[in-house]
């Protein structure tokens, strides 16, 4: 009998989506059938990986033309929150009403999940955020901390409504979304931490001596992959940034920026000799293993996969994100990275920041270690597991 699947990730940055694809492509067979639903880049991001997915109307948060997080322009912007949630909730009823999915998979949407409570349909959650964290002007307020544990168990228990609540994360002490997880009374019971379910590909020694001989990298300089992703506006700014730093790179490190742009040219672009510039990256999992730092943004999957390859981060979380400062600064905690603020980031910062990494072997050491407690819990594997017990 032909099995049903709808996999529902949130639609700002590719994140939410590449975890759901990685669990779509792992699960389906001549028995199953899966499509989607989202927004924003996401909508062609997955349907340029052969899967069906439906658009409904995006949620998501404002930002300035200098690609930080914009709190005056997200509170104008709640009654059409409000609007295109509502939305969200009346084309997933109609959605699942034609599909007749077995089981809905959500990765951080609250519409899809209420929807299925709706009609009876079982849904599980990947969810590492769980309440809403404000920026860390507002936290310092104790009334801002405490809308944040009232905010947190609200939501909390609206995240309840799924069967269950994955959590892509390490268990603690080395929950990299600890602030967003941690301390959430509402969901204790429902709450299960399985791993990360970023992907972390085999490859050849083959694979990547193609790669490092495609950019003509030689061995006797050290390689700095600056992978940028997130929303459209908060890319370009730090992107230039980048690039404004390239006259301290030459002689000293080999590198490539891939600026994420989901449509963009997948031939690169050479800057230097010995930097190459992408606007989207095709052999990311190649630079991944090859690269002696990684410089990612503070989203939870990047940085999850970074830890997975046991490779030293410097984080440059979106000005004003509070999510992503707080994973960067867990990283920071942890000893396997440094974080940067966007705000006030130099040249001179970013090389001082490289240079720190590559001449102290703490980060590489504590990076291996944590690589090794991951490499125990298969995410992958855990959700696929619980997704078949469903169907």
């Amino acid at each position: 009998m032909l099995k049903k699947v709808y996999f529902t990730p949130y639609g700002v940055g590719l994140g939410h989506a590449s975890r759901l694809m990685t669990i779509a492509e792992k699960i389906q067979n001549n028995n199953l059938e899966v499509k989607f639903s989202s927004f924003g880049e996401a909508v062609d991001y997955i349907s340029r990986s052969g899967y069906i997915c439906h658009e409904v109307s995006p949620v998501e948060f404002s930002w300035n033309s200098q690609g930080s997080f914009s709190l005056k322009n997200s509170i104008a912007n709640v009654p059409n929150w409000f609007k295109n949630f509502t939305s969200q909730i009346v084309k997933e009823v109609e959605l699942m009403i034609k599909f007749s999915p077995n089981l809905i998979v959500s990765d951080s949407r609250l519409s899809s999940i209420i929807s299925g409570r709706l009609l009876g349909i079982p849904s599980l959650v990947l969810l590492n955020q769980i309440k809403l964290l404000l920026s860390p002007k507002l936290h310092s307020f104790k009334a801002g901390r405490f809308f944040e544990t009232v905010n947190g168990e609200f939501i909390g228990s609206l995240w309840s409504f799924a069967n269950e609540i994955l959590i892509p994360d390490l268990p603690p002490p080395y929950t990299i979304s600890e602030n967003n997880i941690w301390d959430t009374h509402s969901v204790k019971k429902k709450i299960n931490y399985i791993g990360f379910i970023s992907p972390k590909k085999n490859m050849s020694l083959q694979q990547v001596t193609k790669v490092s001989n495609l950019l003509n990298f030689s061995n006797n300089k050290p390689i700095v992959f600056f992978h940028i992703s997130g929303p459209a506006k908060t890319r370009l700014p730090l992107v230039r940034k980048i690039l404004e730093a390239q006259k301290y790179f030459k002689n000293k490190i080999q590198y490539v920026i891939s600026e994420g742009k989901p449509n963009g040219k997948i031939e690169p672009l050479k800057l230097s000799d010995n930097g190459w510039y992408y606007e989207w990256c095709p052999i990311r999992d190649e630079l991944f293993i090859m690269s002696d730092i990684l410089v990612l943004r503070g989203g939870h999957t990047t940085i999850s996969q970074a830890i997975q390859f046991g490779k030293p981060i410097i984080s440059i979380p979106i000005e004003n994100h509070a999510e992503q400062i707080s994973n960067s600064r867990k990283i920071t905690k942890i000893g396997i990275g440094i974080m940067l603020k966007p705000n006030d980031l130099t040249s001179e910062k970013l090389m001082e920041s490289i240079n720190k990494l590559l001449n102290d072997t703490k980060f590489i050491t504590k990076s291996n270690e944590i690589m090794e407690f991951c490499s125990k819990l298969n995410g992958v594997q855990n959700v696929i597991d619980i997704v078949r017990s469903y169907i």
